[in-house]
């Protein structure tokens, strides 16, 4: 392992000067600059008081390991996503509400409507009142939000 590496990594992280870090761990700027650059080695206990003033860990100062990224995918989320432009459909007409519904083979009910425009939540609001008296279909759109 690069400790002068890990150490610049680490300060540079955290916003710190060599200067600030030669300041909290009581050491000088110069012996920062060694350490980062490999040119000279700290003591066991230097060490442990730079890796404190870094404010993380010995077993976190000394892993390899890399923090796992999880991306998700839009069909981690969704089952199918229907977009208007590939349907080449318009909302707000009721007729793109109803061929998603017959589509997926799904009640109002089972929907989730996202949307930024409140015409188009209140038409597929609408078709809710219409085919569901309970009203469980959850309806968002940035200045609107119907349950």
């Amino acid at each position: 392992m690069d400790i002068g590496h890990r150490m610049k990594e680490l300060r540079i992280q955290y916003g710190l000067t060599q200067q600030e870090l030669a300041d909290r761990a009581e050491l000088t700027k110069g012996f920062i600059s060694q350490l980062e650059r490999n040119q000279n080695s700290p003591s066991i206990g230097t060490l442990l008081d730079i890796i404190q003033c870094l404010g993380t860990t010995p077993a976190e100062f000394f892993t390899d390991e890399e923090p796992e990224q999880i991306v998700f995918k839009q069909e981690d989320y969704f089952e199918k996503t229907y977009l208007s432009f590939e349907m080449k459909m318009a909302k707000p007409e009721p007729e793109i509400f109803k061929a998603i519904i017959e589509d997926a083979g799904i009640e109002p009910k089972e929907t989730l409507f996202i949307d930024d425009s409140e015409m188009n939540c209140k038409t597929a609001q609408n078709l809710v009142r219409v085919k569901n008296d309970k009203k469980y279909t959850y309806i968002y759109c940035d200045s609107c939000s119907f349950i």
